[in-house]
């Protein structure tokens, strides 16, 4: 049985272009970055958003999207291609993936990442890869979803 706030709930979940999502999904970005940025002292937010409309316009880039009552609530980015270690396949490597706080704990994450899926594998797609920061991670949920934990990023800020 739903509670609170979820009875009330009508999340959909699609794909949408750039176009479509460029500002509206700028406060949202904005909140990620705070949440989990790091070197925020050194690093500030400042998206290329000319090179996300270029990268949709040739079909690189990939957005979908998570809305309650036509209210972004979440996001997961992706940028496909074929490999270009193993170019008869086509990667979906992920940008960014959120959900806005008040959403988390429910079924939406698990339920924008399975569409995501099937979209993706409908389109020829052949792996699937999510990153995360270790310091918010987000395992159990991937794990549920069958992904393999299968490689490590080390990171360092060497600029001035």
């Amino acid at each position: 049985m739903l509670t609170g706030k979820q009875m009330y709930r009508q999340t959909t979940y699609q794909e949408e272009s750039y176009a479509q999502v460029v500002d509206e999904i700028q406060p949202l970005i904005k909140s990620h970055w705070k949440e989990i940025a790091s070197c925020k002292d050194k690093i500030k937010l400042n998206p290329n958003f000319n090179m996300y409309k270029t990268m949709n316009e040739l079909g690189i880039l990939r957005i979908f999207t998570v809305r309650d009552f036509g209210k972004l609530v979440g996001y997961f980015i992706v940028m496909c291609q074929p490999h270009l270690h193993y170019s008869d396949h086509v990667y979906a490597m992920n940008d960014i993936i959120y959900i806005d706080p008040e959403y988390r704990g429910s079924t939406i994450a698990f339920k924008l990442l399975r569409s995501v899926e099937k979209r993706l594998k409908k389109d020829g797609v052949s792996v699937l890869m999510i990153n995360m920061k270790v310091y918010a991670p987000f395992d159990r949920l991937l794990e549920k979803l069958n992904f393999e934990n299968t490689e490590r990023v080390y990171s360092k800020y060497i600029g001035d």
